[in-house]
């Protein structure tokens, strides 16, 4: 798994991406600063410049609190942070391995910057 930084007004969260075709879409588009904003209660979402690949994935899933995710029909980045159950045209990236309560707490929209671990801000 590739390891990444999330940095939000300051507070840097870990986390790792997956070894999949989707996941290395990301990164080559890595770093990124995005805005996400709250959808229904349970995930923050940001809409990605370039649309990910959906070859050699599974056409959904069901992510779990913590993971980081891609939703193909809306051509979105996803942090989940509650149960969203199965859809068709998610992906899961990766997964959060710090606490996600600086994001569970974000009101509104906020500016996320994400890049490989290791890397100087933009």
């Amino acid at each position: 798994m590739t390891p990444i930084t999330i940095t939000i007004r300051g507070t840097v969260l870990d986390g790792r991406l997956r070894d999949n075709p989707t996941a290395r879409d990301l990164i080559a588009q890595l770093p990124l600063e995005l805005e996400f904003r709250d959808f229904n209660s349970v995930e923050k979402i940001a809409r990605l410049p370039e649309d990910l690949t959906m070859d050699g994935v599974p056409e959904g899933d069901d992510p779990e609190p913590n993971d980081i995710g891609y939703y193909a029909p809306t051509g979105n980045l996803f942090f989940y942070y509650d149960d969203v159950g199965y859809w068709d045209g998610i992906v899961r990236l990766g997964i959060f391995t710090s606490d996600m309560d600086p994001i569970r707490n974000q009101a509104g929209t906020f500016t996320a910057t994400i890049e490989l671990a290791g890397q100087d801000q933009p």
